[in-house]
């Protein structure tokens, strides 16, 4: 039983109890927010200045758990996940509800087969029916019939590509076909026509890239290949351009970065070579804006971190360079405002082993970055979400490089208002989770994929 007490008032003290059951997950979360409080030290003052920083004490009995969180002005902790996990798969339902699948525990071995729903009207959550296969770095999208695909990452016995399907009507799973090609580290991207594309990645102790390509059809339920990409890769990113085409841009093989890109016509089935980038990278973002050009920031280019940024633009196939950002980061997010400003937020900084809580802002019209208000987290592999009422939903991550001592997984999660450009704290997730990330469904909302 999980009993959960919200203080309102800002300076105020939110506990949270918990069964012995979940007492460990209880304080490592209290652990993972105390590790991740300070401000980044390559924050500008203006950023640091605001950045509230919990002061958090736990206390062990054999029944419970008791966290206190002395929070500062605007900030409220509630709410937590019933496992702790890396690793998974998000996505926001149909009904408003987010399914959470998978993942791995905070030791790194044990793989999930488990699956709750996030309820935002109430602010809980529930266990429901698990998944066939235990996955971990797995992808899902909520697909146009309403049912949700799971594809496995890396699995218990590292069969990847299983599929799952989720129906929210029921509860529970069902198997689907696999993927024909047995990787890893891929990317996905769902096309206009409903198909899922899958593309690249590297098979199990492999170095190497791989270029093949399959499509996922919901009504068939069946994987079927389509052409090959040019150049084998994994670490890349697919954007969906407003023409129906995906443009694959970077990633690496065999220790070689690629800044060649990379256009799939789903209509043929085909890939063809466009224009290079100034920089190969991998681990970057890639954000298509409401000009149609396509922002990509950061990443590594195997001898440093980037904070540079580059611009596609579709009609002409050429790349142009932009405003770098104020910082450097890889396994951070880019999330497109709807006043046409991309936000920035985390990612692992030169010091691999501490990850950013800085945030800043892209202006499309000047190319010009500028530094928004300090998470009140440190954060990397996190995910960042466009919420229909505008604002921005910024949940798990972990606070350094993983496994490395000291660092935590985190389940807090926290909103950007873009309007008054200030944060404040959200439900805390009760499983600590990393490496997941965001897209927006044809549903108005948001539709979360985990790698």
């Amino acid at each position: 039983m999980v009993l959960k007490f919200v203080i309102l008032a800002p300076q105020k003290s939110n506990i949270t109890t918990s069964s012995s059951s979940s007492s460990s997950s209880s304080t490592s979360s209290s652990s993972s927010s105390t590790s991740s409080s300070s401000s980044s030290s390559s924050s500008t003052s203006s950023s640091s200045s605001m950045t509230h920083t919990p002061i958090i004490t736990t206390t062990n009995t054999s029944l419970v758990t008791v966290t206190t969180t002395n929070q500062q002005s605007g900030w409220i902790n509630v709410g937590n996940m019933n496992y702790r996990r890396m690793g998974f798969a998000a996505s926001l339902l149909t009904n408003g509800q987010v399914l959470i699948a998978g993942g791995w525990n905070n030791n790194g071995l044990d793989v999930e087969r488990s699956a709750e729903l996030y309820d935002p009207s109430t602010g809980t959550w529930i266990l429901t029916g698990s998944m066939s296969y235990g996955q971990r770095v797995a992808k899902a999208f909520l697909l146009t019939n309403g049912k949700v695909l799971a594809i496995e990452g890396i699995g218990s016995s590292f069969q990847e590509g299983k599929g799952d399907l989720y129906d929210p009507s029921t509860g529970t799973w069902i198997t689907t076909s696999s993927m024909t090609q047995i990787r890893n580290f891929y990317t996905a991207c769902l096309l206009a026509n409903g198909q899922v594309l899958v593309s690249g990645g590297y098979k199990p102790l492999s170095v190497e890239g791989e270029g093949i390509a399959e499509l996922y059809n919901p009504s068939r339920g069946n994987w079927t290949a389509t052409g090959s990409m040019i150049h084998p890769r994994e670490g890349h990113t697919a954007s969906l351009l407003t023409d129906g085409q995906v443009l694959v841009v970077g990633g690496w093989s065999s220790q070689i970065f690629f800044n060649n890109v990379e256009l799939y016509n789903p209509s043929t089935g085909t890939w063809t070579l466009t224009g290079s980038m100034d920089i190969g990278r991998r681990v970057h973002t890639a954000t298509l804006l409401k000009n149609g050009k396509v922002l990509i920031t950061g990443g590594w280019n195997g001898v440093m971190i980037l904070k540079s940024a580059e611009l596609y633009n579709p009609s002409s196939g050429i790349w142009t360079t932009t405003g770098s950002m104020n910082y450097r980061r890889q396994d951070h997010t880019a999330t497109l405002l709807e006043n046409g400003k991309v936000l920035v937020t985390g990612g692992a900084t030169i010091d691999s082993n501490k990850a950013e809580n800085s945030a800043e802002l892209y202006d499309p019209s000047s190319g010009i970055w500028t530094t928004a208000v300090s998470m009140n987290y440190r954060r990397q592999k996190h995910t960042a979400i466009l919420l229909k009422n505008g604002k921005v939903l910024v949940a798990g991550g972990v606070t350094g490089k993983i496994l490395s001592t000291g660092s935590v997984v985190l389940s807090t999660a926290e909103l950007y208002n873009p309007s008054t450009g200030t944060w404040t704290t959200t439900d805390t997730m009760v499983s600590e989770r990393l490496s997941y990330a965001a897209s927006v469904s044809g549903y108005t909302e948001v539709l979360v994929s985990g790698e």
